[in-house]
Parts: structure tokens; sequence; C-alpha cells
């Protein structure tokens, strides 16, 4: 793997926010077993072997957005469905959060509608708010970091990673490292994102790390869209989408995306004849996780509850680590022993401890990008549109 150029490492694992001890799902059952359409814990369903039972008897999962090289979600699928005999359904595996969001309003209680969703938490918040989410308390709901989760367990964060540049290193010259480097004239037309941050929780994490470049804060993203309008201006911003396509055919030599996702490509184009470089912009460091969530209408709900206990379980977030993301329970697993070391150490290192903008303050800056992404971009060249080889290749957000 090409070495990521990065500042001063500080402590693997920085975006977990306090050391925590791992929960415990031993406890008895209760006396009257609930439906699991209606329980909020395993226990309520009568313990974890009477939720896998009636997992395995529904048969199936119906997920939505989850691509195989996103965060490892191939070896997730596949472990799960060798583990318990359930068959992972996945719909739309390209699309975005609020492509996810938009299925399950719609979708009602019908059968094909996802069991269980998994978004930008800025999106979380939103389908929180919707009522459309089902509260359940995963075994090691304790153990995440308050700041990670609804309190009524409607949602929680499973992992986590850093905005980075990505760069084909054999179609440029010098690969930037930071945000003010995109700005150089030898960029033009060469820099991409995931996709538009109205829809895309990737691209918006972008237009965030990119306001912090650029004095601004998360009580103003605002820069943000004026660093992009100013790439726009000057012709280095190039709005094809930053999909593995397109990035493994040449399409986008520069490409912002989460530190997973373009660790992964760098991985999976080496026999391809990309030379895929990753840095993280110390100027502009923004860390966001992804969030896990039940559909109120799911129709598996034991097997949308046994998901999020895998996912959560040690063996699910080491599967996470190996994909180069951020378990959110890392500093509680390196605490009890459980962490994968030999995958923890091949984690890129940030200079400091990351912060995280309150709700209120992504509410308002998901309204400022809403409002002003168009006009930032509206000066720029048609959209052209990225090769379309099987497989599509396009990265969910």
């Amino acid at each position: 793997m090409t070495a990521p150029r990065v500042r001063a490492a500080a402590a693997l694992g920085c975006l977990v926010l306090a050391a925590v001890g791992l929960g415990s799902c031993g406890s008895a059952p209760p006396a009257k077993p609930v439906k699991p359409s209606v329980a909020t814990s395993a226990k309520e369903v009568g313990g974890m072997d009477a939720l896998i039972a009636a997992a395995r008897k529904e048969g199936r999962l119906n997920a939505i957005a989850l691509p195989r090289d996103w965060a490892n979600y191939g070896g997730l699928i596949d472990d799960f469905e060798k583990k318990y005999g359930i068959k992972v359904a996945v719909s739309d595996p390209y699309g975005h959060s609020e492509d996810e969001l938009s299925a399950v309003a719609r979708s009602g209680t019908r059968p094909n509608a996802p069991d269980v969703i998994d978004v930008g938490d800025t999106f979380a918040r939103t389908a929180a708010g919707q009522q459309l989410l089902a509260p359940y308390r995963v075994a090691q709901y304790d153990a995440i970091p308050d700041s990670q989760k609804d309190p009524q367990a409607r949602w929680y964060n499973n992992y986590g990673g850093y905005i980075s540049i990505g760069c084909d290193a054999k179609r440029v010259m010098t690969c930037p490292e930071t945000f003010a480097d995109l700005l150089k004239p030898e960029y033009k037309g060469k820099v991409a994102l995931e996709g538009d941050p109205t829809r895309s929780g990737t691209a918006f994490a972008s237009v965030y790390a990119a306001a912090l470049a650029n004095n601004g804060s998360f009580d103003n993203i605002q820069p943000g869209l004026d660093f992009f309008a100013k790439l726009r201006k000057i012709g280095n911003f190039d709005r094809v989408q930053a999909t593995s396509a397109a990035v493994e055919h040449g399409q986008t030599p520069v490409a912002l995306n989460w530190d997973y996702t373009n660790l992964g490509y760098t991985d999976q184009f080496r026999g391809e004849g990309v030379d895929w470089q990753v840095s993280i912009p110390f100027d502009g460091s923004f860390a966001q996780y992804y969030a896990q969530a039940i559909n109120k209408n799911a129709p598996h709900p034991a097997a949308a509850r046994l998901w999020q206990e895998f996912l959560f379980s040690t063996e699910g977030q080491n599967l996470r680590l190996r994909g180069y993301a951020r378990p959110v329970l890392m500093a509680a697993m390196e605490q009890n022993g459980t962490l994968d070391k030999v995958a923890a150490a091949k984690l890129p290192t940030v200079e400091g401890t990351p912060q995280f903008p309150t709700e209120s303050q992504l509410e308002k800056a998901r309204e400022t990008v809403a409002q002003g992404w168009t006009k930032a971009v509206s000066g720029a060249t048609p959209t052209r549109h990225a090769v379309r080889l099987p497989p599509p290749g396009q990265p969910r957000s």
C-alpha cells in the first residue's frame, strides 16, 4: 500500500472520544418476550439466541446503498451470511444517504422496504426527526460515546474516517497534500468530489473540511462554498463524480473522499496501473462517523436487529478496521485486548484530537450548503459522465 503522507502522528484511533469498557449481553431474558418488531433490545426478544432464531426464520435482510468496497461491507456481508444463514439483499448499492432516507419514507410497509440504513450522522438526525427509525439498543450501546449516538437509541455511529485527498501519481506530477495545494494551476480540471454535497454525506464533509482550511468553522461553512466557487472559477474543479470507475480509468486524477475509501482504492487498483496516493490535509482536517439505524417499518425486524448486533460486535468492528475505517469502539477494544492490532497499525495517523460539530451546527451547515452549492458551481463546465464499465463502482456516501 502506498504510504499516506500525513503530518506528525498522534495516538492510533484518535477518532474515538473516550476509552470505555465493552458491554455484556449476558442478562437474563424477560419473562414475556416481545415481538422483534417492537423490541428495543435483544433481551426483550428473549436473548440473543431467540433473536438469532427469529432472524434465521425471516431468512433475509434488506439493505441499501452498501457497496462491497466501502468500509469493508463486502467482508461484513459475507461473514454475516455465513454465520447466520441470512441472505443480505442490497438495493441501489451506489446510492447516497439522501437516497436511503427517500427509500425508507416512500416504501412504507412494503416487503421490499429497507430494513436498515447506513448514513452520514447528519442524515441520521434527519431520519430520527422524521420519525422513520425504530429505537433499539445493541449490546454495546453503553460503550458508544454519548456524542456518537442518539439518546433514544434510534441511531448510533459505527465507523468513521477523515476527509482525504487521493491522487493518481502516474497522471499528476506532484500530488497535492492540502486544500491550498488544490488551487495551484497544475491541477486545472483535475479536482473532483465524490458527489453533490446536498445529497452526499461525503461531499458535504469535503465542503466542511474546505471551510476549516479557509478560516471557516463548525459555525461557518460558507468559506467551504467560497473555496469551491474559486476552484471552479480558476478551472480546477471538475464536476465528474469521483467514482471508483472514474478513479480506475483516470477521469478523476485528484479526488476528495474519506481516507478509508481512498486507501481502499490504493489496494484495489494497485494491479491496474493506478498509483493512488493518499494524504489527509492538515489545513482542513475533518472527521465524521457513519450511523446505523433500523427502519421502524422493517419487513425483517429480527434480521435488522441482528445485523446491528453484528456490526457492533468485536468481529464486526475489526472487519471495519480491516477496511481502513475507524470503528467507534476502537478505544474500548484496544483497552480490553480485542482490537486487531495488525489492521490498526495500517491506519494513517493524524495530528491532534478530532472535534465534531454539534447537531445545531450541522443543521445550519446543511441549510447553507443546500442554498448555496448550485450558485457556487453554476459557472462550472457541464458535468461529464464517468465511463460506465462493469462493475459501476460508484462509492456511496
